[in-house]
């Protein structure tokens, strides 16, 4: 089970990229290795030696660069703790003493092979090293505005006229007759706006994205009445999983928008969470009145949604949309943190 601190760095402040995620390192390896191979290049007199160059300097980099990869994700929330020039500055102290450690141990097990000096060495993994955490530095202020973005196009998508008027209206009609549950759809309606108008640059409990969901689905079943029909499959659930904000709202919305609202009879929205090992998996299913294409609101909650899981989560989670029978599903799978005890 992992926890809040493995967010990586763009849900805030720019910081040392989260060196736990499967993402982050696959692209440290590439990154890397293709400096090697440059360098290797770079350092041969002839291209047939390029090939000894580069086993070189992979038998002193690749261990440099593994045991690198363990010990950043042991310590990331130290270096969360201490603020990106100061992880910066210990990152590249940490390289320099773990080349220096492995240069000795090829020299002492391997003196034939041992051709290159601490110092080159020395200077192509600090080159390495800042070419690495700029390219993620360049990459989380790439992807940081899109966090806004996503936000704009929630508030922009969510917050409809037509909608608020509905409701409204569906609202004011319940006053005189049912004036309890016309009181519980205004709570219900100031906490839905509440939500959707703060900023959402944080994970939040999985728990509360359900209630979001259950608010707003409780709103808009007082203009579709019957018409509507939700099935909810929770047990599974751990209430205390952190996932990205209006994860789920938006979902549900398009599910009602384009499945249930355009048909003359309705249809059930079906709603699944649960933990499937060290994962959350996500899955809604609504009608679709029009079976042979997949609605365009559809499309555009999962392009935000998609947005966002690759901003928090990057590699780790997934996303997939299909057509199946008459329904189209979502599915998102996304790892499973907590917050720190």
């Amino acid at each position: 089970m992992g926890n809040v601190a493995s967010i990586n760095q763009t849900a805030g402040a720019i910081r040392l990229p989260n060196f736990c995620n499967l993402g982050i390192m696959l692209r440290s390896l590439v990154v890397v290795n293709l400096l090697f191979g440059a360098a290797a290049v770079a350092r041969a007199s002839t291209l047939s030696s390029a090939g000894f160059e580069l086993l070189e300097l992979a038998a002193l980099g690749e261990p440099v660069l593994i045991v690198s990869l363990l010990a950043l994700c042991a310590a990331r929330r130290g270096f969360h703790a201490l603020g990106y020039a100061r992880s910066i500055a210990l990152v590249a102290i940490f390289e320099l003493v773990l080349t220096w450690g492995a240069w000795h141990a090829v020299q002492a097990l391997f003196p034939v092979y041992a051709t290159l000096s601490f110092p080159r060495l020395a200077t192509l993994v600090l080159f390495a090293t800042a070419v690495t955490l700029a390219y993620f530095d360049l990459r989380a202020r790439a992807l940081a505005p899109a966090i806004a973005d996503a936000r704009i196009q929630a508030l922009q998508a969510r917050i409809r006229p037509h909608f608020l008027y509905n409701s409204i209206n569906a609202v004011i009609s319940l006053i005189r007759s049912e004036p309890r549950r016309a009181e519980r759809a205004l709570e219900d309606m100031a906490d839905l706006f509440r939500v959707l108008m703060s900023e959402n640059r944080t994970l939040a409990p999985i728990a509360d994205e359900v209630e979001l969901a259950r608010q707003y689905l409780a709103i808009e079943s007082l203009r579709l009445g019957e018409r509507l029909r939700v099935s909810w499959h929770i047990d599974g659930m751990p209430g205390d999983a952190l996932v990205p904000p209006l994860m789920l709202q938006p979902l549900v919305e398009n599910a009602v928008y384009h499945g249930i609202e355009p048909s003359p009879e309705g249809g059930e929205v079906t709603i699944d969470v649960r933990r499937d090992g060290p994962q959350i998996v996500m899955t809604l299913a609504n009608p679709v009145p029009d079976a042979g294409r997949s609605p365009a609101g559809n499309k555009i909650a999962i392009a935000n949604i998609r947005e966002r899981l690759q901003l928090h989560f990057d590699a780790e989670a997934s996303m997939k949309s299909e057509l199946d029978g008459g329904r189209y599903r979502v599915t998102i799978r996304m790892p499973y943190l907590t917050a720190p005890a």
